[in-house]
């Protein structure tokens, strides 16, 4: 199996580039990221060069302090346009293949209505993956994306064929369950998968969820592309990469 070090949590004491070559050093095969906006993307290129990683996705700004994401909140669409448009050319810059676009708090028919129009701009503005994830509940209250079948729902409304969902285990194992039933239903509209134990969002080696058994199940449906392992190491990276080894 391949996997991709998230840089939002993994190394996050470094700087982006500096945590691109720790995760190149560990063994990842590719690399991911939150918010990348305060490094320069021509350092950023120049580490993924020099490791030969790639650079999977990244997300759009949260707005605010104290938010999560623009992409649904009526009345904003201006802003939740700019932050499109910067994550894109922050992508294009360091050949990053997906944009994860953020929600944020909020809930009804206008937030829906909000959103699908501002997924419909992001679709249209680049041949990139756009990506939607739900957050669970626990972690993200108020999230307007909660679950898996609305994420679902909302691609099919859409319609844009480089519009997917970002599965993760992490979020899909805390609040719904059935794990690789979900992702064995939903594989069509899969952009990418995320791993982190279930319900303390550490390293996928221990918990709720069983990863020896989720990665057999994975491999099963052929999914080929990195694992993104976005979890929050508590501590030194490095010291939390057991079950990297193990899962090779």
């Amino acid at each position: 199996m391949k996997f991709s070090a998230n840089l939002g949590f993994l190394w996050a004491d470094r700087s982006l580039p500096a945590a691109i070559r720790a995760a190149k050093t560990a063994g990842f095969d590719a690399v991911e990221c939150h918010w990348p906006y305060g490094a320069r993307t021509d350092d950023v290129q120049a580490a993924l060069e020099e490791t030969g990683l790639s650079m999977l996705g990244l997300n759009t700004a949260r707005g605010n302090p104290g938010e999560n994401g623009l992409a649904a909140l009526p009345g904003r669409e201006e802003e939740a346009r700019a932050a499109i448009n910067q994550a894109i050319a922050y992508a294009d810059a360091v050949g990053a293949g997906a944009i994860h676009v953020m929600a944020g708090f909020a809930d009804g028919q206008e937030a829906e209505s909000a959103f699908a129009e501002n997924l419909r701009y992001a679709c249209g503005q680049t041949s990139k993956t756009i990506l939607i994830e739900p957050l669970n509940r626990h972690d993200a209250p108020g999230y307007f994306l909660t679950t898996t079948d609305q994420a679902a729902e909302t691609i099919a409304t859409v319609g844009a064929a480089n519009l997917k969902l970002m599965f993760d285990c992490y979020h899909a194992g805390r609040t719904e369950g059935d794990v690789l039933t979900r992702m064995e239903s939903l594989l069509p509209v899969i952009g990418h998968i995320q791993i982190a134990s279930v319900p303390d969002r550490g390293a996928p080696d221990h918990g709720e969820l069983h990863y020896p058994t989720i990665f057999a199940g994975i491999e099963t449906l052929g999914w080929k592309r990195p694992l993104g392992a976005e979890y929050r190491p508590g501590g030194d990276t490095d010291a939390t990469l057991g079950w990297l080894a193990a899962a090779r």
